[in-house]
């Protein structure tokens, strides 16, 4: 099913097999299609003793409540209606790259209405009071407050949603790469974006890299771009790139590499200028991440999890050990000071290797969706982008993970990027979000002074607390501590420290997210001591 109206006592259907109508409240159903010419139907609108259906084959008009029905598409250019409005006498259809068109005459004749509108592809439509919305495929929400006269962007400049990946370069300039409106700049970290595509010839972007003054574009379909101005002007660096569906990007000293789906892997030695394939061992030809760490390249791949190349990429060998058994979608790849991570699609989480991918171990506990898209590291903070449960974030390794959403609306989250003491997160449909990184990542610190006699866990300050307390320790001699938090249950709902600490008196701050107000304890458990207090969280 794909639309539902009510008028009346009449409840409409839309469906792929055309409209149904109901008479008793949805208990029986019965076909009322006699004058339609396409049978998929994509939304309704009522007006009055007019019935009006948007199909992918134009608009259709009843005025006998469905039993028959007649096209009214003079005007329409576009056929594919996904949406329908009705504001007074005017009556607002929302096409498939047609933008949206005007009908002041019951449907008789339609009229574009797209001026402002930078984005064709229109999902849905909206009245509010005298104004008049439009949501696009991808290109985010526009207002119209003269029936379609004129169209404003609502996305503060972004005006593309679909967000593949970022680029930082001279510190204050923050690139966005977009699915359908190529690439757009901030300088003043995300508050307001303008569009930054001369020369592109291919929108969607997937991702950069800086090389230098160097900043390179990869889009899918279009290859790779160049730009040495800052994002100003782009120009194609695709000579031997037989393949210009570019998904993934790497750098290690002078050599470029670029992952393309169906064409395996190029390099370039020489800025771009031109491309050699490096397929030798590779799996299949379908690559969905890259990353370098040492001398070593690593590979994602469509179904065949992650491959290594120790000569810059001229031979690839398989380094699945550990990995789920085929197939595997490793869609990112990180490092992690001497650790390697992998996020997998498809239900499988993240994976951790600490010996150049030779063996995997799954590290998800606490992950809130197993499908990961995005990795980025900053110092002691891991995070997970999700496709569904928004970004999580690991300070130990990956041993835990804990979601760091708080005011994001968006759970599909597609790339990162670390920018000053920013974090930022690209989702897919709900645009560029930021966080500082310092309401995430809060590591224990050490604190001077003399080295102390005895194990003791101190009373948290504040207590009660919002949004973070402070929690201290003493530690006589080199333990390994574990610092954890449970609810009144006796339930796990934070690992604060799991790792190997030097003697002396430590602080960590928690700042839960997610938790509802109530009595909590905080275990410490070093070596063979173990204490536990009670704290007190208020909201």
């Amino acid at each position: 099913m794909r639309a539902l109206i009510t008028d009346g006592a009449n409840v409409f259907a839309g469906t792929d097999g055309g409209v149904y109508r109901s008479t008793n409240n949805g208990t029986t159903w019965t076909a009322v299609n006699s004058g339609l010419s396409s049978t998929i139907v994509n939304a309704f609108t009522v007006g009055g003793s007019n019935l009006f259906v948007g199909t992918d084959g134009g608009i259709f008009l009843s005025t006998n409540s469905g039993t028959t029905w007649a096209g009214v598409n003079s005007g329409l250019t576009s056929p594919t209606v996904y949406a329908l409005a009705i504001s007074g006498t005017n009556i607002f259809a929302g096409t498939l790259n047609g933008g949206v068109f005007r009908s002041t005459n019951n449907g008789a004749n339609w009229t574009a209405t797209n001026t402002g509108l930078t984005e064709t592809y229109i999902r849905a439509l909206a009245i509010s009071g005298t104004n008049l919305f439009t949501g696009t495929y991808a290109g985010g929400a526009f207002i119209s407050t003269n029936n379609g006269g004129n169209w404003a962007q609502s996305n503060n400049g972004l005006t593309n949603v679909i967000v593949h990946g970022f680029a930082v370069t001279s510190g204050t300039n923050l690139f966005a790469g977009t699915e359908t409106r190529g690439v757009f700049l901030s300088t003043n970290s995300g508050t307001s974006w303008s569009a930054a595509s001369t020369g592109l010839t291919q929108s969607n972007v997937r991702a950069f890299a800086v090389l230098g003054t160097r900043l390179f574009a990869w889009t899918f379909g279009g290859g790779v771009f160049l730009s040495n101005n800052n994002g100003t002007s782009w120009s194609p660096v695709n000579s031997g790139l037989t393949n210009l569906f570019v998904q993934a990007f790497a750098v290690s000293g002078t050599n470029l590499f670029a992952g393309t789906y169906g064409g395996g892997i190029f390099r370039s030695t020489n800025n771009g200028a031109s491309w050699t394939a490096v397929r030798s061992g590779l799996p299949n030809f379908h690559v969905l991440s890259l990353v370098v760490s040492g001398t070593n390249l690593f590979a994602g791949f469509w179904g065949s999890g992650v491959f290594l190349s120790t000569d810059n990429g001229t031979n690839w060998t398989a380094a699945n050990s550990g990995l789920p058994g085929q197939p595997v979608y490793v869609t990112a790849l990180a490092v992690s000071g001497t650790n390697l991570l992998a996020g997998a699609d498809s239900g499988h989480g993240v994976f951790r290797s600490t010996n150049n991918g030779t063996n995997w171990v799954a590290i998800n506990s606490g992950l809130t969706n197993l499908s990961v898209h995005a990795l980025t590291v900053s110092g002691t903070g891991i995070f997970a982008g999700t496709d569904g449960g928004g970004v999580c974030l690991s300070t130990n390794n990956g041993t835990s993970w804990t979601a760091v959403n708080s005011g994001l609306t968006s759970g599909r989250v597609a790339s990162f990027a670390v920018s000053g003491t920013s974090l930022f997160a690209g989702t897919r449909g709900g645009g560029v979000w930021r966080r500082p990184l310092s309401e995430m990542i809060t590591s224990v610190q050490l604190l001077p002074g003399e080295l102390p006699a005895a194990f003791r866990l101190e009373r948290n300050y504040p207590n009660p607390f919002n949004p973070t307390t402070t929690i201290s320790f003493s530690l006589p001699s080199q333990s390994l501590v574990s610092l954890k938090v449970f609810d009144a249950l006796g339930r796990e709902v934070s690992i604060l420290l799991s790792e190997d600490l030097s003697a002396g008196t430590y602080s960590q701050q928690w700042r839960p997210e997610g938790l509802a107000s109530g009595v909590y304890f905080y275990r410490l458990q070093a070596g063979s001591f173990i204490e536990t207090k009670k704290l007190v969280l208020l909201k």
